[in-house]
């Protein structure tokens, strides 16, 4: 598994290379890997179908338990499926999509090629710190891929939002993840799942981890970035913004589910927020004129249905969720395709001015019907088991089962609705408008739009596939004695129904668009994420450039001080707090020791009371000297050493530089006020240092296993006695050579300048001088008279 991701990483490194000489070869050969990774997963479907978990796990830090941890279990497999599938098929897409050889091919194909591996990194993870790793690689690679080349105002805009926001999430998970895997002892997810931990710091890490799954997979109030995201090319948002990156969120919230099912912070606020997204989703593409727009929206709502599914934590909701989760990635991979290639053809996407183009684009108006048919619900898709699934996981329970179910009725209205709109926007030939004069789209383009709907219409009729992939993810939750299972036809039930209203409804609601529009556009909008996003970035904008003014003022006393008054809030506060100063503690060890320590504390008064630059440096030099005697008195030789030298070269580099200042200290004007609060501030910190280097000092009972192991190993390893120099020569040779480099690097500035300098002034040497004045008879009398 870590050798997909990293050959995906490898791959996508030399693409830009690759890009240059052809774009389409770089789109080809980017999807190989995800091809590859997609054979490999399907060969090891029926074991990991039947129970079996395939797992890996590199270490990579071994002694602080740092570690890559993968595992293919059923989720990870469903997951594999829309990242690695749809992922090859939106390259081979992307080469009919963009023009070759253009700025926007040559960036896309090393970037979506990336973030594939980011994702499948992201998918088969088992470990908290490795799921953010990838995590926050996909919203970097989401950033670059939003953002293009940024040369328009609103691409970067649109990218600056979506990185602010899921990167911002991602740290309050990570915060999350931090108290996790502290109170159960583990950062296993496995781990997490056999023995789930309980109480308050349980509950407090589940409210954080959905913080970050809620601005990834846009739940409400976070839903803003996918819209605005739309600005990206249609090949990008098909598997960015579809089928992968914002099935991370609902994908985290159903690999964590098994662990925080008892817990009413997680299911309850996944329910809550994810119908209110579902239905404010819905409600605004029922009123867009954008198609990418429109499935933007749609994606929203559909994301919001997918948190109450994966959130609720019961068995009959897991397999509606799984069920869910494959059908949303083929069918809106599918729409966002469609919609491309209509652009494509067209030259637009805005459905007042489309008209006719079923009857010049028959085979893509039937691949368009297949996944609008999917995502309103309509037998015989994936779509429809899944829906199904859904209105039975919240009946037969009490009444806020029924509320919620009832909630989802009236989403799948509005999914019903825009699917019809979508449908009827793009290729229903409208009277008022003349025919959208469009050509056919090529096979390169069909084929990949045909084959995810084509898949939500073979998994429909053979469910059995789909319920044998939904039923092994679900299995990790209790189920009663007749599990649900995911068929075409269960009977004259009550699911039945419900379907049958919400596509009665959406039908209603679509007939009837014109009417609901102009109700929407009459009423009043109070609340605006957008709005209140900018508001909010707004504030930030000028709270910074308040700070910015008030402590930037060009003052280098100014900087220290509130340096030192920020280390004593926030350290110096939890010093206070939590330390405890050792009992053991003794005032001295040598009494050369007491000697050294009065000449340093002397320098440094003396430094306060001097009045000229010299001798200032002079005494902070004595200073530094008896700090290096402290060492040789404690038997650190080589670090007086290095004490000495460094001082030494401090005295020399500011004696040069003492003679082109003034030899006194410029007075201030009052300098009498700020004295005081100066020697406050100075002394407080002094106190701290003091302080705090005592109890840290104290507070390691044993060395550390790193030491232990350099201590074991220095003299037989390394041939050396003095295990700091082991560690400093052979140990961390490679810092050392990286620290030689930088000391040759500034070796050959500092004699390039010299040369420079050299061979200017022998320059202006050698230039001819200015002809001599022309001794005149006059000139001669004058100087004669001055003479005299």
């Amino acid at each position: 598994m870590l050798a997909f991701v990293i050959v995906h990483l490898l791959v996508a490194l030399t693409l830009p290379f690759l890009a240059r000489r052809s774009t389409r070869a770089a789109f080809l050969t980017a999807a190989v890997p995800p091809t590859a990774a997609l054979v490999w997963v399907l060969a090891q479907a029926k074991p990991v179908l039947a129970g079996q978990v395939i797992t890996e796990t590199v270490a990579w830090a071994p002694l602080i338990g740092l570690e890559f941890s993968f595992r293919l279990d059923s989720l990870a497999l469903l997951m594999t499926v829309l990242v690695a599938g749809i992922g090859a098929l939106v390259l081979v897409y992307s080469d009919a999509y963009f023009s070759r050889g253009g700025g926007d091919a040559r960036r896309s194909a090393p970037l979506l090629l990336a973030f594939a591996g980011a994702m499948l990194g992201l998918v088969f993870a088992d470990d908290l710190i490795t799921v953010y790793v990838f995590w926050e690689l996909t919203t970097i690679c989401s950033f670059l891929l939003v953002g293009q080349a940024g040369i328009s105002r609103e691409s970067r805009r649109s990218a600056l939002q979506a990185l602010m926001i899921t990167s911002l999430g991602g740290l309050v998970m990570l915060l999350g993840f931090v108290v996790l895997g502290e109170t159960a002892g583990t950062y296993r997810i496995s781990e997490l799942i056999a023995n789930p931990p309980g109480g308050t710091p349980a509950a407090v890490a589940a409210v954080l981890i959905l913080v970050g799954a809620f601005t990834k997979s846009a739940q409400l109030p976070f839903h803003n970035w996918l819209p605005a995201a739309m600005v990206a090319p249609t090949p990008i948002s098909a598997y960015l913004h579809a089928a992968s990156m914002v099935k991370a969120g609902v994908f985290l919230v159903a690999r964590l589910g098994p662990v925080f099912s008892g817990v009413p912070q997680w299911w309850l606020p996944a329910v809550v927020f994810g119908l209110a997204t579902m239905l404010l989703g819905g409600w605004r593409a029922l009123h867009e004129y954008d198609l990418k727009k429109l499935l933007a929206y749609g994606t929203v709502s559909q994301l919001g249905f997918l948190m109450v599914l994966l959130g609720t934590g019961t068995y009959t909701a897991a397999i509606a969720g799984a069920a869910m989760l494959l059908a949303h990635g083929l069918f809106k991979a599918t729409l966002f395709l469609v919609v491309g290639i209509v652009d494509h053809q067209a030259g637009t996407r805005d459905i007042r001015k489309l008209s006719g183009l079923g009857r010049r684009m028959p085979w893509l108006a039937a691949i368009a019907v297949l996944g609008a048919a999917s995502m309103a619900g309509l037998p015989p898709m994936l779509g429809f088991l899944g829906k199904e699934a859904a209105f039975s996981a919240f009946l037969g329970g009490s009444g806020p089962d029924l509320l919620v179910d009832a909630v989802l009725v009236v989403g799948s209205m509005l999914t019903v609705a825009y699917s019809l709109r979508l449908l009827w926007g793009a290729f229903a030939d409208k009277h008022q408008l003349p025919p959208t004069d469009a050509k056919p789209a090529g096979f390169e383009a069909l084929v990949p739009t045909a084959l995810p709907a084509v898949a939500g219409l073979v998994l429909g009729i053979g469910y059995p596939i789909a319920d044998e992939l939904a039923s092994a993810y679900a299995s990790a939750f209790p189920f009663g004695f007749d599990p649900y299972h995911l068929v075409l036809w269960h009977g004259w039930t009550m699911p039945l129904l419900l379907s049958a209203i919400a596509v009665a409804g959406g039908v209603a609601l679509h007939l009837g668009r014109a009417r609901i529009t102009a109700l929407r556009n009459g009423m009043p909008r109070p609340l605006d994420a957008q709005r209140g996003y900018e508001r909010i970035m707004a504030l930030l904008e000028r709270v910074a450039v308040g700070v910015t003014g008030r402590l930037q003022v060009g003052s280098l006393p100014t900087y220290l001080g509130i340096i030192l008054l920020t280390v004593l809030a926030i350290p110096g506060s939890a010093l206070v707090i939590r330390a405890s100063v050792p009992e053991n503690l003794r005032g001295y060890d040598n009494l050369l020791q007491i000697g050294l320590g009065v000449v340093v504390v002397v320098a440094a008064i003396a430094v306060l009371r001097a009045r000229r630059r010299l001798t200032a440096v002079l005494l902070v030099g004595v200073v530094g000297y008896g700090i290096g005697g402290f060492f040789i008195v404690d038997g650190g030789p080589d670090l007086a050493l290095a004490q000495f030298l460094v001082e030494t070269l401090t005295l020399v580099a500011f004696v040069f530089v003492l003679r082109r200042l003034p030899v006194r200290f410029t007075q201030s004007d009052n300098p009498k006020a700020l004295r005081v609060p100066k020697a406050v501030i100075a002394g407080a910190a002094g106190v701290f240092i003091s302080l705090a280097a005592v109890i840290f000092s104290a507070a390691r009972q044993a060395p550390p296993e790193a030491s232990a192991d350099f201590i074991a190993n220095a003299e037989q390893g390394a041939g050396a006695t003095n295990v700091v120099n082991a560690i400093i020569v052979d140990f961390r040779a490679f810092d050392t050579v990286g620290e030689i480099s930088v000391l040759a690097v500034a070796a050959t500035g500092v004699a390039s300048l010299v040369l420079a300098s050299r061979h200017e002034r022998r320059k202006r040497s050698t230039r001819v001088a200015p002809p001599a004045r022309v001794k005149t008879p006059a000139l001669a009398k004058q100087q004669e008279e001055v003479r005299e």
